[in-house]
């Protein structure tokens, strides 16, 4: 089963590390990626770059809205995510663990919701709790 790894941690805590720290902080998470692309885990992945470039955009009633920065201010950041193939949530949880900024800040793991392929006409399955 595919899920999502969405990597958050607060820039500050980043933009505050000296240059050996972001480097080898940078060189474990190649590592990680490399270790998990070798067993089979890795589907994907890439690092977001800092809030200060986010824009938003909203539809209502017809009408585009954009505005700079995120939708919602945070203590922590979306910074990135992975992709991964995982036989269950346990391992999941387990392979998110090794993501090296879960010690610096926050990881979510969300199952991915497969969409039919375009030519099947059978209705999208709605989740939720």
């Amino acid at each position: 089963m595919k899920y999502v790894a969405l990597v958050y941690y607060q820039e500050q805590l980043i933009k505050a590390m000296s240059e050996p720290e972001w480097h080898a902080l940078n060189q474990e998470c190649i590592g990680c990626v490399e270790h998990l692309t070798a067993q089979g885990h890795f589907l994907g992945g890439q690092a977001l770059q800092t809030i200060d470039t986010a824009t938003t955009v909203r539809v209502r009633e017809g009408e585009v809205l954009v505005s700079d920065g995120p939708f919602a201010e945070t203590k922590e950041q979306l910074a990135g995510f992975y992709l991964l193939e995982a036989y269950d949530l346990n391992e999941a949880l387990s392979l998110a663990s090794r993501i090296p900024p879960a010690r610096l800040g926050t990881i979510e793991i969300r199952p991915v919701r497969e969409l039919p392929p375009k030519d099947n006409n059978h209705d999208i399955e709605r989740t939720s709790s």
